[in-house]
């Protein structure tokens, strides 16, 4: 049987002998004069140059292999690092590109302190809009402040996977056509852009009284405010 590498074992014995430190020095917050974080960061990228520079020299490769490696290994990291740094900016321009490309998605923004403020668009019809993901499912919303609950169509709700065939409609609900009846149900989540709640009671109104999913108050509700700003509302987080 062949037998593991000399190297494997260094790597192994310091990998534990790191870890041990960060456990015996965890109510510290230190070690070696280092925040434990830190210090667990250095451990780590040097295993893995320890590692990464094993490998080159053993498969002996010549000056320009070895240099294309490195470059490649270099742009790597420096790719995942600005990816990190700038992550806020690069979930605002997808946010940007999909509610563009996708009509009535909601624009997601998140400041550098990771507040996210959500925008949605005023329709033609008059009535703030969005493509709301509810259990992971796309469902087009009219936000209404005025109802208490939000209220799916039958429709909507069989898209999200809820039984509606099971469904006890004894609620009341007043709609624009009047007083109708609705069944008590839950949401797993409900998600406006980067804004997402969950679990929430949901009614769902008994088939031909609603006309499109109402999103209300009890998620509006939780957001810490939400303003409209001419054709646009802004949910903050």
């Amino acid at each position: 049987m062949r037998r593991p590498p000399q190297l494997l074992w260094i790597v192994l014995a310091v990998l534990a002998a790191g870890l041990l430190l960060l456990v015996f020095n965890h109510d510290a917050g230190r070690t070696f004069g280092l925040e434990n974080d830190q210090f667990a960061n250095i451990l780590t990228a040097g295993l893995l140059v320890t590692v990464i520079s094993a490998g080159i020299v053993a498969s002996r490769p010549s000056f320009g292999e070895v240099t294309r490696n490195i470059a490649a290994w270099l742009f790597i990291l420096l790719a995942l690092t600005t990816g990190y740094t700038y992550r806020y900016e690069l979930q605002d321009i997808a946010s940007r590109v999909t509610a563009g490309l996708v009509p009535g998605s909601p624009l997601s923004v998140t400041d550098s302190e990771g507040n996210v403020t959500v925008t949605v668009e005023k329709t033609g019809s008059g009535h703030f809009e969005a493509r709301a993901a509810i259990n992971g499912k796309p469902v087009q919303v009219m936000v209404d402040t005025g109802a208490s609950m939000t209220v799916l169509t039958v429709e909507d709700a069989r898209s999200i996977g809820l039984d509606v065939e099971a469904l006890n409609f004894t609620v009341p609900v007043s709609t624009a056509n009047g007083v109708t009846v609705a069944a008590r149900a839950r949401a797993q989540t409900i998600a406006i852009g980067n804004i997402e709640r969950g679990p929430l009671p949901i009614l769902v109104a008994q088939p031909g009284a609603l006309s499109q999913s109402l999103l209300g108050m009890n998620f509006m509700g939780t957001l810490s405010g939400y303003d409209v700003r001419g054709d646009r509302m802004v949910l903050r987080d």
